[in-house]
């Protein structure tokens, strides 16, 4: 198709576009369903207060961690004391103890890290233990299959060394799509669209993960909470038929990391998660 086509074509296409809306990122399928740390009882919270967790992770692993120390601010009840630290001699009373793991771009380096982590002596003190690759870590190029075959096979391993642990399991985080008229031009005219091919690998991930260890060991779907609006539903995008989800456009301020919004949304639900384990 010439330039001049293709510009008689959008002139056309742009009003038809504003007038009917866009395919990506529709807010209508229901998603995740939200707790509130207030339904937890008094034995709840102070079970959780009791806790020796590791959580290793990078950027959007702050944000969450931002948020729980947003809900320890605001609730009196929580009473929880979250220090950053990957050092195992650190973790001697009750805590929530976080750290940066591996590289990003680089998921096999978090789950060497990890794997290191808990084997030099976490292991050995904490209760409860888990990490999160990030959305950068699985994009359109990433062999999922292969990632989750070494994640597995790892994961399999420590828990077979350290019994008394219990690994959750957390889905990868995702990113927002593009929408609007521009999206629809990009398709009309077959481009690739901004966040599509990303997040269908990322969605790829996470069916294998909850596939494996879903009502056998515990998961926090960190994706589903991302692409669900309690009040308005949530955010998803097809591709050949098939239904993909993404984070939900409120929830962010530059396409991926957490907003204040999100980020005290998602802390409590993984608050009242670990609660329950």
């Amino acid at each position: 198709m010439s330039q001049i086509k293709k510009e008689m074509l959008l002139f056309f296409i742009i009003p038809f576009v504003v007038i009917t809306g866009c395919e990506g990122g529709k807010m209508t399928e229901k998603g995740a369903v939200f707790s509130s740390i207030n339904t937890l009882s008094e034995s709840q919270l102070n079970e959780l207060s009791r806790k020796k967790i590791y959580f290793g992770h990078m950027s959007v692993g702050y944000n969450i961690v931002d948020g729980i120390n947003d809900l320890i601010k605001e609730n009196p009840r929580l009473k929880i004391n979250v220090i950053e630290s990957k050092d195992p001699s650190s973790i001697v009373d009750p805590v929530f103890a976080h750290s940066a793991i591996g590289n990003n771009v680089d998921p096999k380096s978090k789950l060497a890290d990890f794997v290191q982590l808990v084997e030099s002596g976490m292991g050995q003190r904490v209760d409860i233990a888990f990490f999160k690759f990030c959305y950068v870590d699985v994009e359109s190029s990433t062999d999922v299959a292969e990632l989750f075959k070494q994640y597995k096979n790892a994961m399999s391993n420590l828990k077979r060394k350290y019994p008394k642990v219990t690994f959750v399991h957390v889905t990868v985080p995702l990113t927002i799509v593009q929408t609007g008229w521009k999206a629809h031009i990009k398709r009309i005219l077959g481009k690739p669209l901004g966040g599509y091919a990303d997040n269908v690998k990322r969605n790829e991930y996470n069916e294998l993960l909850k596939k494996e260890y879903i009502e056998k060991e515990p998961v926090f779907d960190l994706a589903a909470f991302e692409s669900t609006d309690p009040k308005e539903g949530r955010s998803y995008f097809t591709v050949n038929g098939r239904v993909y989800h993404s984070l939900f456009p409120s929830y962010t301020s530059d396409g991926g990391h957490l907003n204040e919004k999100a980020r005290r949304l998602i802390a409590e639900q993984l608050l009242v998660f670990l609660a329950m384990i």
